[in-house]
């Protein structure tokens, strides 16, 4: 790492956040860019991203730990799904077995970049836990914060909530004092937070009670990969999680696809699933059959089918119906239903926050990435030398964050291997068909859709949600493209 001419550090790569796909970035740079200088800005004081700021009860993985977990790094155990503190150890304990941890800079939370096309550079602007700021300058920026606001949830407000006599609480930022033992619960919402919420607070409160305006389709899933377990047994280490690894892809990508051309024969048999293990009494069709398609919103996951289990036992209940106000005692209906509560957890979804918040500049004018369209899941059109981990809304989130790392190397080494400066995604086609750039139809993307990038309805341009596709998008086809323009910078170097 050096200093350019403004004073500050200037490296090969900024990587924005040190969680499950900023230790993964930071990975394959050592491993197919060594010697590029690189460090990661995090805004927090501690690696995990998503699994260090999530603390609420039961807080878990809802994909598999063979996807979720790393392709170079084999999970280490037979279960399928993890809590979040076992995660966060697990990424924790990557970013020190690959050295990874020197390079973090804990506690600077990146609140703009502006790039310079003479130079071919940017300049980051991260704001410390001190209140000062600082700024790196870097060739290449790749922004691995995840899409949401850390600082708050979606949050909506509801008549007479200042009368409640009990306490409110939102999931995202729980807090540790919060006594529900033997205390009625009320959790509003449906979605996967909840989900995992009822059954793991049900185990010590009174009653917890899932309040929806609407159904989520429920998945039970054995918590324990059995087949997985007889292969680690039969295969050394890496050989089996590579293949107990593509299992679960082939798996997950046929259900996805399965589900897609036969939605009505996925929803006959989720509902078949829930009323089997929830018995007669349970009207399956009023709390449990969502208006809407398989994966026109994700699956939530129960491992073990744990919720069912806690409503057959008679600790757990879900109400479906519509808020009118909160009273002293609790909530009221529009249907004039009463609902008792001591606590009330409002998980009631995410706020999308694009690029953390981060604003850009392109040679002195600020960057609307709405008016961008995305290409191939990794850059922006009309950015350049900029990179952004998301993952799939149908499969783990971590399988597209490594292969857009390995995209980014490979970019990297082709612009050292021409001597060529700048990496541009351009759409020359005015006339190019776009759709949303998230194509679900759950409210934390509809109620920010307005900022996000589109997609295009052809390649390099359209998301496909399908990491086969992707693979051989990311890894195997030219980069030079048509599309990506590669260029030099117009500035002699420093």
């Amino acid at each position: 790492m050096t200093a350019d001419n403004g004073g500050g550090p200037f490296l090969d790569v900024v990587i924005v956040g040190a969680g499950l796909s900023g230790i993964a970035a930071a990975h394959y740079l050592q491993a197919l860019c060594p010697g590029r200088s690189y460090a990661i800005l995090e805004g927090r004081q501690a690696i995990g991203g998503t699994w260090d700021l999530f603390r609420y009860p039961g807080v878990r993985s809802d994909s598999d730990m063979f996807t979720l977990g790393y392709s170079f790094r084999p999970w280490p155990s037979d279960a399928r799904f993890a809590s979040g503190p076992v995660i966060r150890d697990y990424v924790a304990g990557t970013a020190r077995a690959e050295g990874i941890e020197p390079h973090i800079r804990f506690g600077h939370r990146v609140s703009g970049a502006a790039w310079d096309s003479a130079q071919a550079r940017w300049t980051v602007t991260a704001r410390r836990d001190d209140g000062q700021d600082v700024c790196f300058s870097c060739r290449f920026l790749f922004f691995c914060s995840g899409y949401y606001d850390y600082e708050k949830g979606h949050d909506p407000q509801w008549p007479g909530q200042a009368e409640f006599s009990g306490r409110i609480v939102h999931p995202q930022h729980w807090p540790a004092d919060l006594d529900y033992a033997s205390r009625k619960v009320v959790v509003i919402g449906s979605g996967a937070t909840a989900i995992t919420l009822v059954p793991d607070m049900a185990a010590t409160a009174a009653h917890v009670t899932m309040l929806q305006r609407s159904p989520s389709y429920i998945v039970a899933l054995p918590g324990r990969d059995g087949v997985g377990a007889l292969l680690r047994k039969l295969l050394p280490q890496r050989l089996s999680h590579a293949v107990i690894r593509w299992k679960n892809i082939t798996l997950a990508t046929a259900f996805y696809q399965f589900s897609r051309r036969r939605p009505d024969t996925v929803r006959r048999l989720l509902l078949r699933q829930a009323r089997h293990l929830l018995g007669p009494g349970f009207d399956v069709d009023r709390h449990l059959a969502p208006t809407y398609k398989p994966w026109d919103q994700r699956l939530c996951i129960a491992p073990d089918g744990d919720i069912f289990q806690a409503v057959r036992a008679g600790k757990a209940s879900i109400v479906t119906g519509q808020i009118e106000c909160f009273t002293p005692g609790g909530i009221r209906l529009t249907s004039g239903q009463e609902m008792e509560a001591d606590v009330i957890v409002t998980a009631t979804g995410l706020q999308l926050k694009v690029l953390g918040g981060a604003a850009l500049t392109l040679d002195g004018v600020p960057a609307d990435l709405s008016k961008s369209i995305v290409y191939r899941g990794a850059m922006y059109s009309g950015v350049p030398n900029l990179a952004v981990a998301s993952g799939y809304t149908n499969a783990s989130w971590t399988l597209k964050c490594e292969l857009v790392a390995r995209y980014v190397c490979r970019l990297l080494n082709e612009m050292q291997a021409r001597k060529l400066d700048i990496c541009t995604p351009v759409n020359d086609d005015p006339a190019l068909p776009t759709q949303p750039f998230l194509d679900l139809s759950s409210g934390y993307v509809q109620r920010s859709a307005h900022l996000l990038a589109r997609q295009g309805l052809r390649r390099p341009w359209r998301m496909y949600q399908n990491y086969l596709l992707d693979l051989l998008a990311l890894k195997f086809s030219p980069l030079r493209d048509g599309v990506m323009r590669l260029t030099a910078r117009t500035a002699p170097p420093d």
